[in-house]
């Protein structure tokens, strides 16, 4: 058991180092509470390894990943626009804290969950419970994932510091449909170069970002409207 979590353990710090999933982790990081991140991840990658050395122990790979590639790149661009929609609710309606608690928890876990089904680290996963202790591929590969998305949440948690509010919810929405019409993308059309699936999903959201500059500022999301010079907001 313990080769077997040490081995899970550095593959998938390693696979995960520079995934979209820890990008994801650090946009989160730049929003939320570190430890509401981390909570989060920690509980949405125990989910999905139970489910990823389940398949490998007693089914192989038979995971549709193209159709749950599909699915989770079509919730990405539904994060994407959620984020750049922006909060609803007002302080008197929702405390600070709970704001930055239970509906964070569930997004990061949602998020998480959609983002590892199908990825090259569940995939990783996989296939070290098809051949090692399930037990030490879940425990290792489990704790490989918060390390590396650990690293990644300390990253967006000084970064948070230094940058504005603005600039943090339009880069975190711009990756979120990044992701997402890449995960479209690439499991739409598979045979494609990877590097050409990416330049295409840029170009994707730099057109719908040039669309949404376009419209009549009253139709444009709050944070894309030009915003007031702050001795506008004193008077």
């Amino acid at each position: 058991m313990l080769a077997a979590l040490l081995l899970s353990f550095a593959v998938i710090f390693v696979a995960e180092l520079g995934d979209k999933t820890q990008l994801v982790a650090m946009m989160f990081a730049l929003r939320y509470r570190w430890w509401v991140v981390l909570a989060a991840i920690t509980f949405a990658t125990t989910l999905v390894h139970v489910l990823s050395v389940a398949i490998g122990h007693y089914l192989g790979a038979a995971l549709p990943g193209h159709l749950l590639g599909l699915i989770a790149g079509a919730m990405f661009v539904f994060f994407g626009l959620w984020t750049l929609r922006g909060d609803s609710l007002s302080d008197d309606e929702t405390s600070r804290a709970e704001k930055a608690t239970a509906p964070a928890f569930f997004v990061v876990t949602s998020a998480f969950v959609l983002a590892e089904l199908g990825d090259k680290t569940m995939l990783a996963t996989v296939t070290l419970a098809s051949d090692n202790n399930w037990l030490g591929v879940w425990v290792g590969s489990t704790l490989g994932m918060v390390a590396a998305d650990g690293l990644a949440i300390v990253v967006g948690a000084v970064l948070g510091k230094k940058l504005p509010e603005r600039f943090i919810q339009i880069g975190a929405a711009a990756l979120f449909l990044v992701f997402g019409a890449y995960m479209l993308m690439e499991n739409a059309f598979p045979a494609l170069p990877v590097l050409l699936v990416g330049g295409i999903s840029v170009a994707i959201v730099a057109a719908l970002a040039g669309l949404v500059r376009a419209l009549p500022e009253r139709m444009r999301p709050p944070v894309l409207r030009p915003q007031p010079a702050p001795d506008e907001v004193d008077a």
